[in-house]
């Protein structure tokens, strides 16, 4: 009998062993490339409460802005790699960033493993609420009756700056870019009048919509929004292939075994089907958009060539 209960107990122990969690850590590390009190943050704090009854270990919001995301990237991928860290990204630091900036501290497809998409966000075209403009073909005609139209954008190479390439290709219209550093002061200039017009992601700029404060024209994206159902798409608007997207998703430091990839990949799924979180994120302008390790891998590869193709043809450079 002694011999059968060492049996069973080795036997429950291997198994609790085998069961047991790859990541090591009591407390996790969620870094942000952005200050807080932005969208990213936003989608930060939305989400952590949540994934850590999923992980079960303690989230933390680690916010390290500057430096295109290479502050961000740095501490992820000084890091252990048992799952303790990992990187909470935004499509520019991953896709654009490598194709603008040749010196490059980082490089994604080597420093950093993609774990999941967490969501996505159109580009919305805004104006100020007694803007003569209706439609995007009246900026357009502005534009082409020689008086100077500007639009705004949160700075060079982001992707609201795309959106503006984007939209200059398919028209042929020559706009002038006003890069701000970052959405607040392009939001705040938009809506005094300063500049005629700001691209800039959904999620920052629905409260300022649904306020009455902006005056949204038209979206990015190939079907209405169910958040804007009034609003129009470009291609609605006659004005084809700007189609921009700006997204967030989750990336580990090079070396995290799969199993660790695998639960943190489990987590973000489970914590963006739970109703609180849709909700949440919803009433912020953001689409959950949960993915495996390859699907996002492919969503880097094919937005990085086509970002990569427009600052090529474009001629975009960094400031």
């Amino acid at each position: 009998m002694r011999r059968t209960f060492l049996r069973v107990a080795l036997a429950s122990a291997l198994a609790a062993l085998c069961s047991h969690s790859a990541m090591g850590a009591e407390i996790t590390r969620m870094v942000v490339a952005f200050p807080a009190g932005g969208p990213a943050d936003a989608l930060a704090r939305s989400i952590a409460k949540q994934l850590e009854v999923e992980l079960k270990r303690t989230v933390i919001i680690d916010n390290r802005p500057g430096a295109n995301g290479a502050i961000a990237v740095s501490a992820v991928t000084k890091g252990p790699t048992d799952g303790s860290v990992f990187f909470l990204t935004s499509a520019g630091a991953i896709v654009i960033n490598p194709a603008l900036y040749k010196n490059l501290s980082y490089k994604p497809e080597k420093d950093l493993i993609p774990v999941s998409l967490v969501t996505t966000t159109p580009q919305v075209i805004v104006a100020p609420m007694n803007s003569k403009f209706g439609t995007a073909k009246d900026i357009v005609a502005l534009s082409r009756s020689g008086k100077p139209v500007s639009l705004a954008s949160s700075g060079i190479g982001s992707m609201p700056h795309m959106a503006i390439e984007l939209f200059k290709a398919s028209t042929g219209a020559d706009f002038l870019h006003v890069a701000y550093k970052g959405a607040a002061p392009a939001i705040t200039d938009t809506i005094g009048g300063q500049v005629d017009a700001f691209f800039g992601d959904a999620s920052g700029l629905l409260t300022f919509i649904t306020g009455k404060k902006l005056k949204p024209i038209a979206v990015t994206t190939g079907a209405r929004l169910p958040y804007l159902p009034n609003v129009p798409t470009l291609e609605e608007s006659g004005i084809k292939g700007v189609i921009a997207e700006n997204w967030y998703g989750v990336m580990a430091p090079a070396g995290t075994s799969q199993k660790v990839i695998q639960e943190l990949n489990s987590a973000i799924r489970k914590t963006l089907e739970n109703k609180e979180v849709k909700a949440s994120l919803t009433t912020m302008g953001m689409t959950p958009t949960p993915s495996s390790p390859s699907e996002f891998a492919a969503r880097i590869r094919s937005d990085g060539d086509k970002w990569s193709r427009l600052i090529t043809e474009r001629g975009v450079k960094p400031e």
